[in-house]
């Protein structure tokens, strides 16, 4: 009889979500329990089963010294090694201390600052270790993530889009929050992937899956000034839960320098 593949799911800096995403996979679960063994799923199960790991899903992001080093120890162990999340993904939305002085956050936070480890950058794992498939989202969609482990057991390649948001809002007739409304939304420069969600609500979307594949940053930028958003609303739009995501990372930095200096942009 042929082994099941074993799954092991880990978590680094990050709030649960994206691992609470496939324990509400309820219904899903059963069938794909008989086809993968769930090895080491500590948010599920105390039960843990030696690696080597066919398949390791990874939510959070690395943050301190001992992240660094367990990552290494993952990717040692993991035939597959998948990043499922912002925080997994892009630094999550603690990668806001990229932007800051994190031993000034220290001082202020505790009492005791000298007892904390930590990183000055909260980065997304592939900045350590090779992946093999990044599963964006805050948190991740549950039937992109069903299609992942469908594709894994497959020996396939996930069929996860990378175009943006707007797809999805002209797929479900959603009206345009920005063009209709006025609102400022992210939706042109985020990947599809919730089903436009937010938009569906008229409210704009929030950038939650990050960057899609072809995002013209500076052009919605441009737009939302123009309705009516200064420097520092547009700078906070691309600082939240993918702020580290390399585009978004690059227009926050434009807007943080056309704050601080008129008429200067900054280097990437």
């Amino acid at each position: 009889m042929t082994a099941r593949p074993k799954l092991a799911v880990w978590k680094f800096a990050s709030c649960d979500g994206c691992q609470l995403t496939l324990l509400n996979c309820e219904d899903e679960l059963v069938p794909l329990a008989g086809e993968i063994e769930i090895a080491y799923f500590p948010e599920a199960t105390r039960a843990v089963v030696e690696g080597p790991y066919d398949v390791s899903l990874v939510e959070g992001s690395i943050t301190t010294p001992a992240d660094l080093e367990r990552i290494h120890q993952v990717r040692a162990v993991s035939r597959r090694l998948i990043t499922i999340g912002a925080c997994a993904t892009s630094g999550g939305i603690q990668a806001l201390r990229n932007f800051a002085d994190v031993a000034e956050f220290r001082s202020v936070v505790y009492a005791h600052p000298e007892y904390l480890e930590t990183l000055d950058r909260s980065t997304p794992v592939a900045a350590h270790v090779t992946v093999d498939f990044e599963l964006r989202g805050c948190p991740v969609d549950r039937h992109q993530l069903l299609e992942l482990l469908s594709a894994e057991l497959a020996g396939r390649r996930p069929r996860i889009p990378t175009y943006s948001v707007c797809v999805e809002c002209k797929r479900r007739g959603a009206v345009c929050v920005m063009v209709a409304g006025g609102a400022p939304c992210l939706g042109p420069v985020t990947q599809a992937g919730c089903g436009a969600l937010c938009p569906a609500y008229s409210r704009g979307c929030y950038g939650c899956f990050g960057p899609q594949d072809t995002p013209n940053t500076r052009s919605e930028a441009d737009r939302l000034r123009a309705l009516g958003r200064d420097e520092v609303e547009v700078l906070r739009m691309f600082r939240t839960f993918n702020a580290a995501a390399e585009p978004f990372r690059q227009e926050s930095r434009r807007h943080e320098a056309a704050r601080q200096h008129p008429g200067q942009e900054v280097a990437p």
